[in-house]
């Protein structure tokens, strides 16, 4: 991997058809996508792969309800059954493993009304979770199937077991990603490379080593993205995006690390391999500073040891906090610009991003290639949907 202060080939004489800013899970699934479809490509990245919020300890994988079936719903829904095929043909030609499983999801109701929602919601499951041979389920249960796991008085009106839903360790996924990619043909990787303009009507973005030539741009730095995207927009009326600061934590505890994901309010409690539980995450439109961790970290690992008596003497190796992009609406923007084609969006995952960057990353590459792609995205997805949003928003 290259680092941008000792690069073989300066900056200034750089020349590639495709340019992917921002190193994040994303970025390196788009750059995983331009190598098999053999497009010569540059991964850039101002700092480290995987330094921002990709790096963080949660990596709940789960899905939208059941109920209200939609576009967004069933492209949701195929993304996470098609993730783990693709971690695991990236595991076997790394060798890496990325710590994915299909743990599933413990839902304490702890209201009456609840458990009359739930098993709606299960009605709802048995008529869209499935595809392929693959079958899915909602189940409500009067007890929760370890009750060792989750304090039983959490679910008053029972429990749901969500069979969908599903972990990865999201420093193993970044580390699986870029050795595949360490090995590319066709993309080159550079760490270290700021990338401060973006004209992409003249194919030249302006870094820190000299301009950069590109047939297109994939833009997926992150909520960096979001003033390069509002500066190449007329007539906006707000902004396309804007960071949301998470915290959590990791702690060390004897707990099955098949367990599944215990989920309630907000607050997740995640088993990992070896031991290791994470819990997460606080959602702060403002802070002062985006990378310490506070009392509303403090809070959530109340709730946590409350909610899992396990975790009672666990301790805290690691808190964590970092700042995820989220686009003016809550769905991912993808796609290119309409009135700038050659720059394709590929951000504002916010909560979904590690469910969902392989799919969202396949239709961003296919778009600057020109070929087809296996899948449609919801409109409500792409750059042009947002953009008519802060076009239009008072």
């Amino acid at each position: 991997m290259e680092r941008a202060d000792n690069p073989p080939r300066p900056a200034g004489q750089s020349s590639v058809d495709l340019l992917i800013v921002g190193g994040g899970i994303m970025g390196l699934w788009a750059a995983v996508h331009a190598e098999r479809l053999g497009i010569q490509a540059l991964l850039a990245d101002s700092g480290a792969f995987g330094q921002g919020s990709s790096g963080g300890l949660l990596g709940a994988l789960m899905p939208h309800m059941p109920d209200r079936w939609s576009e967004k719903k069933q492209f949701q829904f195929d993304a996470l059954v098609s993730l783990e095929e693709e971690i695991a043909a990236l595991e076997a030609a790394t060798g890496l493993s990325a710590a994915y499983r299909r743990a599933g999801r413990l839902i304490p109701l702890p209201k009456p009304h609840l458990r009359q929602i739930a098993l709606g919601h299960q009605r709802d499951a048995a008529t869209h979770w499935h595809q392929g041979g693959h079958e899915f389920h909602w189940q409500v249960l009067d007890a929760a199937p370890a009750s060792d796991w989750i304090d039983p008085a959490a679910g008053e009106s029972g429990f749901v077991l969500d069979t969908l839903a599903a972990r990865v360790a999201p420093r193993a996924l970044l580390a699986v990603l870029q050795r595949f990619l360490a090995s590319a043909r066709h993309v080159r990787l550079v760490e270290g490379l700021n990338i401060d303009r973006i004209d992409p009507d003249r194919g030249i973005a302006t870094a820190s080593g000299g301009d950069i030539r590109f047939g297109r741009c994939i833009l997926s730095a992150g909520y960096r993205s979001f003033p390069m995207l509002d500066e190449l927009t007329r007539d906006r009326k707000s902004a396309l995006g804007q960071p949301v600061k998470g915290q959590a934590a990791l702690l060390k505890a004897n707990v099955d690390d098949t367990l599944p994901v215990i989920f309630r309010d907000g607050l997740y409690i995640v088993p990992h391999e070896g031991g290791l539980v994470a819990v997460g995450s606080t959602s702060e439109n403002r802070f002062e500073d985006p990378l310490s961790t506070d009392s509303q970290l403090d809070d959530l690992l109340v709730a946590a040891r409350a909610m899992a008596p396990v975790l009672a003497g666990a301790e805290v190796i690691e808190r964590w906090a970092g700042l995820r992009p989220k686009a003016i609406g809550r769905d991912p923007m993808v796609g290119a610009h309409p009135d700038h084609p050659s720059l394709i969006a590929l951000t504002g995952g916010f909560k979904v991003s590690f469910g969902l960057a392989h799919r969202l990353a396949e239709t961003a590459v296919c778009e600057a290639a020109d070929v087809a792609c296996r899948f449609n995205l919801p409109q409500s997805f792409t750059l042009a949907s947002h953009i008519a949003v802060v076009s239009h928003k008072t």
